[in-house]
């Protein structure tokens, strides 16, 4: 790790324990402990570096450099709490690389977020950013907490104490941030005016996915659904065979979830399952997903809902379907559950949602995987779009803002299915190696100082 900011409020691990990569006889020191490097996630994104590094012949040196975040920062957050009382929360920012320019990555509240999950998500921000040839590094950020037991002033209060302890890090031209799991357009207005308070002018480009009024991007919110719906379309039309009306699965019904399920059952496809934390509901003859949008809006669920049968998280996986869209949490598809899946395509809206050990077992049996570092880059594509129409002071239609995504999701997945049909390699694969080659080939150039 190049540099780790340490202040009297950061909170520091021990130095004492690390991990040992795979790259010859040399352990690499990385002051990160044990614990936190080897959480799941986190080692499962160093597998898939590690896989693509061996078929690509990548140099050492350069692979040594990938495996790591070259920043981390851990703070204490001390939030007053509505009853007057003091709680303290901890927060993170990663920052996995920033060759290609300002790291950029979301920030997520949930009780499983801590520093390992957060550096495995900062580097498959930067694979995703390369492949879309975003000038973009990765990075990830979040609070432990359990937002749903916040109110909103003291999530407020969270929010800006957060912003106030990384402020250092971001920047327009350093790290901007994004929503991510339980983060929402209000929380970027808060980091945006936090930010601007501090270094006393407004700056608009401090982050992404705010609301249009102050600044964001018409088409930012659905951007991310958007965009695991248009691959599922060119996966269905370029392996499947383009069925006329597939039937899909969808866990999660989220912003990501929701929006992808939107789209695809506007597009003609049979919604046959969703799912949110709540549980799921099942109709082997479709769901009228406008219908759905509308009983969860009064109702917060998904449960419930007309002529559908409650069915669990667990037992949706498993359901018989064409296609099956993970987009809730990651780790939902292990060695544990993969032999009981009967599906042909599975499109990857979460970030990580299938173990390395359940991905080969999908490969050997002929199911095709759209990994999430394609699937789900439509939400930094835009991202992109509106941290530039923030620093030249542009408004794009919403259209330009939609054709401009599809021409660059188009682009990538041509891009990465022909590379898996010649080389007969995974898709996963493919699009790990066009991410990580562009990124090597940049650090190659700029060299290693001193």
């Amino acid at each position: 790790m190049n540099g780790t900011n340490i202040n009297e409020k950061t909170l520091t691990k021990t130095m004492s324990e690390f991990t040992t990569p795979p790259l010859g006889d040399k352990a690499s020191m990385f002051p990160l402990t044990k614990m936190e490097c080897e959480s799941e996630l986190f080692l499962q994104a160093q597998s898939q570096l590690d896989e693509v590094a061996k078929a690509m012949g990548l140099e050492k040196h350069l692979h040594e450099r990938l495996r790591y975040p070259k920043r981390a920062m851990i703070v204490s957050i001390p939030v007053k709490m509505d009853d007057n009382s003091v709680k303290s929360f901890v927060g993170y920012r990663v920052q996995h690389d920033v060759t290609l320019g300002p790291a950029k990555g979301g920030i997520r509240f949930h009780p499983s977020v801590n520093l390992g999950e957060v550096a495995a998500l900062a580097m498959l921000m930067t694979w995703k950013c390369a492949l879309m040839g975003l000038p973009y590094g990765g990075a990830k950020g979040g609070i432990n907490c359990k937002p749903w037991n916040l109110s909103i002033g003291e999530t407020e209060r969270l929010t800006r104490r957060y912003t106030s302890e990384i402020i250092n890090l971001i920047g327009p031209d350093k790290d901007i941030p994004a929503p991510d799991m339980y983060t929402n357009e209000q929380t970027m207005a808060w980091i945006m005016d936090t930010y601007s308070i501090n270094v006393g002018y407004t700056v608009p480009s401090v982050v992404t996915g705010k609301p249009v009024s102050i600044g964001g991007s018409l088409g930012r919110q659905e951007a991310t659904g958007r965009g695991v719906a248009y691959c599922t379309r060119r996966a269905n039309k370029d392996f499947l065979g383009d069925i006329s009306k597939p039937s899909v699965v969808v866990q999660g019904f989220g912003n990501v979830g929701s929006i992808t399920a939107k789209m695809l059952h506007e597009a003609g496809y049979k919604i046959i399952a969703v799912s949110d934390v709540f549980g799921g509901i099942v109709n082997k003859n479709g769901i009228d997903i406008t219908k759905l949008l509308e009983h969860v809006k009064i109702k917060g669920k998904v449960e419930g809902f007309a002529n559908c049968e409650n069915i669990s998280n667990e037992a949706l996986l498993e359901l018989e379907c064409d296609i099956l869209i993970p987009a809730a949490l990651g780790n939902q598809i292990t060695q544990d559950n993969v032999t009981k899946l009967k599906t042909k395509l599975i499109v990857e809206g979460a970030n990580g949602p299938i173990s390395p050990e359940a991905d080969s077992y999908l490969a050997q049996h002929n199911v095709i995987v759209v990994p999430d570092i394609l699937a789900n880059a439509g939400g930094v594509t835009v991202s992109y779009f509106e941290w530039v129409q923030g620093l030249m002071h542009l408004l794009w239609s919403e259209d330009e803002v939609n054709q401009r995504l599809e021409q660059l999701m188009d682009k990538a997945c041509d891009e990465v299915f022909k590379l898996s049909i010649d080389n007969n390699i995974r898709l996963r694969m493919a699009a790990l190696q066009i991410g990580v080659s562009r990124l090597a080939e940049a650090k190659h150039l700029r060299g290693l100082y001193p």
